[in-house]
């Protein structure tokens, strides 16, 4: 859905903006912004469902986190801080308790309880959930009295509160009068009230929703902190078109845009009255294999399946220029990693970030001695609208495999669809590009979730390749349960090395995250790219 201007003059100056950008490729000088308190904010894509237990995705994450609120939150710093906890304690090796702050109110007025908390644990651990990862550890969640609940898990957890940390909480009484039990959303096509209305604790009010379209904040006069934003509303808009996007930035038509395409941002920088935001994101961009299947659908090599010859793995990750990739696509605004997580993620090590060089000539070395001296052919899926220039990386990673003789029939396609596709339950994918920023900020989320073998719960329950290596997998469980820090970074660091000799994937890059802003627009940009509304001041 293209975005809707408020005026006609307004759609003839954005017609007018967008023309210069296109083709003339020079920089527009903008009005001047009306100051006023609401903020006007843009992106690329919209929050799925106002259903906090819908999706794990980024954005919808970030949104929501601005009307519902977890029992602990992330400072700038993404050290954990109280939110709906004020404090929280292991008492035993297996039993952690939290103490609730008292006199929170929902966004209807009702009082926020233990039994909200323990609510919340059985709706995000019951049909439909999409985090029910985030509680892998954890055996049962009890009421001690109104404003104290208790997690038992089902071993020792070291990051129990971290993972906590992207948890959203939901009013029982709500959710049971509203008839939204458990979690959905649009494109299960079994919608109920959660799917677009919602009722947190947080900063900020649901006042309308369109999906794909606009959603209309403001904020909660009731809310428990202390503002520091002066902000009386935010209307948000998907405006999908990267032109038409910029153009109503610097058109002063919207005030925030946190999805600025990597060849817009000098012309952002001449441009008057705009300022643009940089800082390296968490999120690792990768490339996955399909490890399992005995033949590849769509492959010239019948009843084989090269992608489970290590070599050939290797030979993959040695045609790929990874710094071509960031100089001609990411306009060097990527960092190239051999690490699934970056720096600032609990199990980043420098020393194990080296990436092997490229080399054509020794993946084509590789792919002869695995057997397929004139290559072979395979497809990929590719999100097109989902990462910074996501179809453009692929399509750079089909051309640099041709030259080795891969030859990639390449499947991009929205980020709904392409998910859809590759979340499927038979998880049908040859090769794919995929983003990921662990919700714990530690590395064990994901290695559990991306690489342990595929287990009943949390484990390998985004193993989209169906990798498995026992030696690996025990790593992982001894990860999940090390107290020690010292003795967890050496297991930590030796599954890092399993991973990396055996290629289980290819780490490519994290992106840096660019988001434009009017010159009056004050706000805290987050690596974790949260879009955290309370510390925004519009001018």
């Amino acid at each position: 859905m293209e975005y809707r201007s408020a005026s006609i003059r307004h759609m003839f100056r954005i017609f007018r903006v967008t023309a210069c950008l296109a083709v003339m490729g020079i920089a527009a000088t903008a009005l001047a912004p009306v100051h006023a308190a609401t903020l006007r904010w843009a992106n690329d894509a919209d929050a799925r469902s106002m259903d906090p237990y819908f999706g794990i995705e980024t954005f919808l994450a970030s949104f929501l986190s601005n009307i519902y609120e977890p029992l602990v939150r992330r400072k700038p710093d993404l050290q954990l801080e109280p939110c709906l906890a004020v404090e929280w304690k292991q008492t035993s090796d297996t039993t952690w308790v939290f103490k609730l702050r008292p006199n929170v109110k929902f966004h209807d007025g009702s009082s926020f309880s233990a039994e909200d908390v323990v609510f919340s644990y059985e709706r995000a651990t019951g049909p439909g959930s999409a985090i029910k990862p985030f509680f892998s550890a954890v055996k049962s969640v009890k009421k001690i009295d109104d404003l104290t609940v208790e997690f038992e898990t089902k071993g020792p957890d070291p990051i129990l509160p971290d993972e906590l940390s992207s948890w959203l909480i939901m009013s029982k009484r709500w959710a049971t009068e509203k008839g939204a039990l458990t979690a959905t959303g649009v494109n299960g096509g079994d919608e109920n009230f959660s799917t677009r209305n919602a009722n947190g604790t947080g900063p900020f009010v649901l006042v309308k929703r369109e999906p794909e379209v606009q959603t209309v904040l403001k904020p909660f006069g009731g809310w428990w902190d202390t503002p520091t934003h002066n902000l009386t509303s935010v209307v948000f808009s998907k405006i999908a078109a990267p032109g038409t996007r910029i153009a109503a930035l610097i058109a002063g038509d919207v005030d925030l845009v946190t999805s600025v395409p990597t060849q817009a941002v000098e012309t952002l920088k001449r441009s008057s009255g705009v300022k643009v935001m940089q800082t390296p994101e968490l999120r690792t961009i990768l490339l996955g294999f399909d490890h399992q299947r005995d033949e590849l659908p769509g492959s010239n090599v019948k009843g084989r399946n090269p992608l489970k010859d290590r070599r050939v793995r290797e030979a993959i990750y040695r045609a790929i220029d990874i710094n071509g990739i960031r100089s001609a696509i990411m306009k060097g605004l990527s960092s190239p990693t051999n690490m699934l997580v970056a720096e600032g993620i609990r199990g980043f090590d420098a020393k194990l970030n080296k990436r092997p060089p490229s080399s054509p000539d020794e993946a084509k070395k590789l792919l002869a001695e695995a057997g397929y001296p004139n290559g072979f052919q395979m497809t990929m899926d590719c999100p097109n609208d989902r990462y910074v220039n996501d179809e453009a990386i692929c399509q750079a990673v089909t051309n640099m495999l041709a030259r080795v003789g891969v030859r990639v029939d390449l499947k991009a396609r929205d980020g709904n669809h392409f998910f859809e596709k590759v979340f499927a339950p038979k998880y049908d994918t040859s090769f794919f590009l995929l983003g990921w920023t662990p919700s714990s900020y530690d590395i064990q989320s994901v290695y559990e979730r991306l690489l342990h073998t595929r287990q009943t719960g949390a484990r390998g329950i985004y193993n989209l390749g169906n990798y498995s290596n026992p030696e690996l997998d025990k790593l992982i469980d001894q990860i999940a349960v090390e107290l020690n820090a010292e003795r967890r970074r050496d297991i930590v660091n030796n599954a890092t090395r399993i991973i990396q000799t055996d290629v289980a994937v290819i780490p490519l890059h994290q992106q840096v995250l660019v988001w434009a802003a009017r010159q009056n627009v004050t706000l805290t940009q987050m690596p974790d790219n949260y879009m955290i509304l309370r510390s925004v001041n519009v001018r």
